[in-house]
């Protein structure tokens, strides 16, 4: 799976804006306190000075500033510019005029792995992280699933945020926004569009204060001009990283992880898994004629995924012999050293029954054996829910 493209803040309100959603003012990107300095100052108003970078957190950080005159405005570029934000290292700032702020909302749409289509997410709690809000009170963060097919008209974009608890005041613009807002992310084949905080300022405008826009990567095709935005592109750094040796990894939203050989197997696999009651973590197929340095290569990736509480590996030999496969993975597990996880393992086809002697002779107490793959599947999925 190629990275994503993911917009940079003011980038996505350029997406915003064609798209005829509401957002701040049109503001200048600068990469200098001077040109902060100036950008400011033909304003003529109080500015916000504010980092941009692919990352969350800024303004805990340090990279948002409101700045009441150009000569503040370019005291905080300073501060800014070259700052470490999460690993990420401050180039540019946006300047835009300061929107007064009344109330803030939070307002997402996004594709949902799990119901296989969209979901929209509202809340009243807006302008903090809406997992912590999701957390600690899950009462205000109110997720509808919206079927692709039927889509979503004003009617219930009013009922969503009226179950949010937004006020009777912003109900109508917000619902108006709320449909542009899926209405640009299916054109635009979306995997995120967020607005973290959407606000209602003092003059009663709703309007998305900052964005959030991740880009499907398989649709650029379509989108030449987002496609082009160079800067914007990145990715899970698991997916980055098993496409760096050459593997074919997705991550998913579950908790245990999958590895086999050939794409068909792979899915049916998360099938499997699924109909067990599982929810499988990845995606990962090692391919054909898999041997132990791959093998030790995508079980390492596979382990390295904070969410995996278990592991599914399931070889059918052609190519591939099952015993490199179970030389693999015990030159993994060697490398690991001790692991939390257990590794439930099916093998069959080539040499199945010497890559089970290879596991039987090495008495790991990480690896499990099964002999058919619905059988591997439930003791996985009995095994996550109880680590």
């Amino acid at each position: 799976m190629d990275a994503a493209v993911n917009l940079m803040e003011y980038q996505g309100k350029e997406l915003f804006r064609s798209l005829g959603i509401p957002t701040t003012p049109r503001g200048e990107i600068a990469t200098s306190a001077a040109e902060a300095q100036t950008d400011a100052a033909n304003y003529g108003v109080p500015v916000m000075v504010k980092a941009q970078v692919l990352t969350g957190g800024r303004g805990k950080a340090g990279g948002v500033k409101y700045c009441r005159d150009a000569d503040e405005a370019r005291a905080r570029a300073e501060e800014i510019l070259g700052l470490d934000i999460s690993g990420h290292t401050v180039e540019k700032v946006l300047i835009e005029p300061a929107s007064e702020i009344a109330e803030e909302y939070y307002l997402s749409v996004l594709q949902d792995r799990s119901s296989k289509g969209y979901k929209v997410i509202a809340s009243v709690e807006g302008g903090v992280e809406i997992e912590e809000v999701n957390r600690t009170r899950p009462e205000k963060v109110i997720k509808e699933d919206i079927d692709p097919t039927v889509g979503l008209d004003v009617d219930r974009a009013r009922g969503i945020l009226t179950q949010a608890g937004f006020p009777d005041d912003a109900i109508e613009q917000a619902a108006d926004l709320l449909v542009r807002l899926y209405e640009g992310f299916v054109a635009s084949d979306a995997t995120l569009f967020e607005v973290n905080p959407l606000v209602k300022t003092t003059e009663g405008r709703v309007i998305a204060l900052d964005s959030k826009v991740s880009i499907d990567p398989s649709a650029l095709f379509r989108h030449a001009d987002l496609a082009a935005l160079g800067e914007g592109v990145v990715g899970d750094p698991l997916e980055v990283r098993a496409k760096e040796q050459g593997l074919q990894y997705v991550k998913l939203d579950g908790d245990v992880g999958v590895l086999g050989n050939g794409a068909g197997l792979v899915m049916a696999t998360l099938d499997v898994v699924s109909q067990a009651g599982g929810q499988p973590a990845n995606f990962l197929d090692v391919g054909g004629g898999a041997d132990a340095d791959k093998m030790r290569a995508s079980l390492a990736l596979v382990l390295s995924d904070d969410d995996v509480r278990s592991v599914l590996i399931n070889i059918f030999g052609g190519i591939t012999r099952c015993d490199e496969v179970a030389n693999g993975m015990l030159l993994a597990l060697d490398q690991l050293g001790d692991i939390p996880q257990k590794l439930v393992v099916r093998l069959d086809g080539t040499n199945a029954a010497q890559g089970q002697q290879i596991l039987d002779d090495a008495d790991n107490p990480s690896i499990i054996t099964a002999e058919s793959m619905v059988s591997a599947a439930g003791r996985a999925v009995e095994l996550a829910s109880q680590a």
